[in-house]
């Protein structure tokens, strides 16, 4: 698969991820009337990956994510060459999809960002969780999500069905995590919202790559030695076509 194809592939899902999480959260979540509530905002999280896990993932793994991308390369099931154009890739996608979503969202008379769905430790937590609370919160919600995806992708998992555990994982994530830092276990996801938001969520970008992608290390280490770290390749969706030696 060229990497141009790859690239865009990365682009889109990662916008899709960002625009219809993230949209959730700012705008069907902040009308009473909708109600989605937590339950709504973590299900649009998961819906998304498990949508473009099955539209794209065929294409260049499906990662969406620069900790997944960083957590696969760690496993083995990303090659060396893919990881920084993939990071850039789902960046900008990021902050395309959070512009869009400005863009939209000023439409309304009187809005106010709020937050603009950022993330954030002590003050800028949701729950005003401590900065230890929320990078322990972070590692195991990174650990674990980058562990399924590699179980789930293993030879020795079922095919095809890798992209609904994905997707549902990642639902009971925001579950879990989004009253202690809004959610990240993905530095693309936070680096969009938090430039629109500005100011403080800017400067706490810091913890929201970091604890990420070492808690992406960490389940890429764990993963290769507990799971069969080849994934199935087959005509339905895998993270990766093969394992890179």
């Amino acid at each position: 698969m060229d990497m141009s194809r790859r690239l865009g592939a990365e682009f889109f899902g990662t916008f899709w991820l960002v625009f219809g999480g993230c949209g959730a959260a700012l705008l069907a979540a902040h009308f009473p009337e909708v109600g989605i509530g937590f339950l709504g905002v973590a299900l649009a999280f998961g819906l998304t990956v498990l949508t473009m896990v099955y539209a794209v993932g065929a294409i260049s793994g499906g990662h969406f994510n620069p900790a997944v991308t960083f957590g696969l390369w760690v496993a083995g099931r990303c090659a060396g060459k893919h990881v920084v154009p993939y990071i850039i890739a789902q960046v900008i996608a990021a902050v395309v999809a959070a512009g869009a979503l400005w863009l939209i969202a000023t439409g309304k008379p009187g809005w106010e960002p709020d937050g603009f769905a950022a993330n954030g430790y002590g003050n800028l937590s949701p729950g005003k969780f401590s900065l230890p609370a929320c990078a322990l919160s972070e590692f195991l919600m990174t650990f674990f999500f980058v562990f399924v995806i590699i179980g789930a992708t293993a030879q020795r998992a079922p095919a095809g069905f890798a992209g609904i555990a994905i997707g549902l994982t990642l639902t009971l994530i925001h579950l879990v995590s989004i009253p202690v830092t809004n959610t990240s276990v993905n530095p693309a996801r936070s680096t969009g919202p938090a430039l629109f938001a500005g100011g403080e969520y800017v400067s706490q970008l810091w913890l929201f790559w970091t604890i990420p992608l070492i808690g992406a290390a960490a389940a890429g280490i764990v993963g290769r030695w507990l799971c069969d770290t080849a994934p199935t390749v087959t005509t339905t969706v895998v993270v990766e076509e093969r394992r890179v030696a």
